[in-house]
């Protein structure tokens, strides 16, 4: 089993010491393979310690073999953030030190693998010659490329790519919140390979280089030689850890068959020969005498027009009457719409002017209550809307639409430490488009609204998103971001 797989790990050119680790060997009597890549956060020692911390604890926790392969990893990222914390808080000069890594249990007997990950440490699936990122990067940067929004070329070279806001020893983030470890499984098929990388390699090396070295026909150790050396080849700015798992079992190929020819009979079977009717026979008889013609009635096109004409009548005075009624309501809504508030067409334009990742509402800007008498609406595909102090969104009892609606081209859009009250519905909500964090709902018969939308006449296949929403009597601490580098 140890032509499986192989890890490598190299300072790179420009620092002194490796603040990375990895793991890759066999566990469960060799019937697994355990992959893992660590990259220590906060410089020299402090990193190191954290990712030498981290991968003793990881190795300790998978001595036996689990019922659950997911539930056990988070147990073990879970363990291995209060190891390291723990460090920090008796050791003054590792007080900024915590690590990101990826996890990975292969199964190649039954051609599985289980994952887990925090931070932006990589997990790629390479099939028929296809190289697929299998984990997000927990960083505002890694979710601009992984949903579009930044080429991967722009990603490797935006100047925030290794800020990242979610690591192992940040504290007790990682106990309460259930999103905060990314988990998962997959087939892992015959001719299959897995690569786990630190960002050393991902920030400098494409994945179109990545799959050309990786598709070459080498040995595991060779080809982890090729990435390092690719690297370090275009600066080798970081330490740069790659580990490579391949499931080497023989592809499963099924012979194609054609199907069985359907043959035709070369003639047809004869029709039916119509049957032959036989010619009636004149008789001798005289013919009956044609009755007697009935008196036509008298016509009552007359009356019927009459009729008609006073229907139309009636119907266009009863259409007139309704059209009349329906603008006097109208009138009467205008007259009685409350005025817009100045502060609510001053957060409109805040919404649709502002250009950065961040908005952030500040209370002697925004007084309290903001009173809304018209949607607010956000169009942008991706906004964090943070508010330092507690801002307050209200309705009026004549209010009955959303307090805030997204467009349907919102795709990540953040919400923090606002307020909604008196509201028929509080946020009108695309797909999985809203984040919420610190919000709270008073008197709102709906908080939040959802609408899944699909293209035109296409089938529909998959169960509703678990919702990852939470409520506390507390706000939740807002997640540190920590610059790696």
């Amino acid at each position: 089993m140890a032509d499986n797989f192989f890890g490598l790990t190299d300072t790179g050119r420009v620092r002194d010491n490796n603040e990375d680790a990895f793991i890759a060997q066999p566990i469960g009597n060799g019937r697994y393979i355990l992959a893992c890549v660590i990259d220590g956060v906060g410089g020299y020692a402090g990193g190191e310690v954290a990712a030498a911390i981290t991968r003793q604890s990881i190795l300790d926790d998978f001595t036996t073999v689990p019922g659950d392969w997911v539930a056990q990893m988070r147990r073990a990222f879970i363990t291995a953030n209060q190891k390291v914390y723990a460090e920090k808080l008796q050791v003054r000069e590792y007080d900024s030190m915590a690590c990101v890594l990826t996890m990975a249990v292969v199964d190649v007997e039954n051609n599985l693998f289980h994952y887990a990950h925090v931070g932006d440490t990589r997990l790629y699936l390479l099939r028929d010659d296809t190289l697929v990122k299998v984990t997000k990067d927990h960083s505002f940067v890694g979710f601009l490329e992984d949903t579009g929004r930044l080429t991967e070329e722009a990603a490797m070279n935006h100047p925030k790519r290794n800020e990242i806001n979610k690591a192992i020893g940040f504290g007790g983030e990682i106990n309460t919140q259930e999103e905060y470890i990314e988990t998962g499984q997959s087939p892992f098929l015959p001719g299959d390979m897995l690569l786990l990388c630190s960002d050393g390699l991902s920030d400098l090396v494409n994945k179109s280089e990545m799959t050309a070295i990786l598709r070459a026909n080498r040995s595991l150790a060779e080809k982890c030689t090729k990435l390092v050396a690719a690297a370090n080849a275009k600066g080798g700015k970081d330490n740069i850890t790659v580990v490579l798992v391949c499931n080497d079992k023989a592809p499963l190929l099924q012979e194609a068959t054609r199907p069985a020819e359907v043959v035709k009979k070369n003639e047809e079977p004869p029709a039916a020969a119509a049957p032959i009717i036989p010619p009636v026979k004149e008789t001798g008889t005289t013919p009956k005498s044609k009755p007697r013609s009935q008196p036509k009635p008298k016509s009552s096109r007359g009356i019927i027009t009459i009729l008609s004409l006073l229907c139309l009548a009636f119907l266009g005075t009863t259409l007139y009457l309704l059209w009349q009624n329906v603008q006097n309501e109208q009138t009467q809504k205008k007259s009685d719409q409350p005025a817009p508030d100045p502060q609510q067409i001053k957060l409109q334009q805040a919404i649709n002017t502002f250009t950065g990742d961040t908005l952030y509402l500040a209370d002697t800007t925004y007084a309290q209550p903001i009173r809304l008498t018209s949607m607010l609406r956000i169009d942008r595909d991706s906004l964090y809307i943070k508010a330092p102090g507690n801002i307050l969104l209200t309705g009026d009892s004549t209010y009955s639409e959303p307090a805030i609606r997204l467009s349907a081209q919102c795709r990540y859009i953040v919400l923090d430490n606002l307020t909604l009250e008196g509201f028929q519905v509080g946020i009108s909500a695309p797909n999985s488009a809203l984040h919420l964090k610190n919000v709270r709902f008073r008197n709102c018969q709906v908080p939040v609204q959802t609408q899944f939308l699909f293209s035109d006449n296409q089938y529909v296949n998959g169960p509703l998103p678990v919702t990852l929403f939470r409520t506390d009597s507390v706000p939740v601490v807002s997640s540190k971001v920590v610059k790696k580098k």
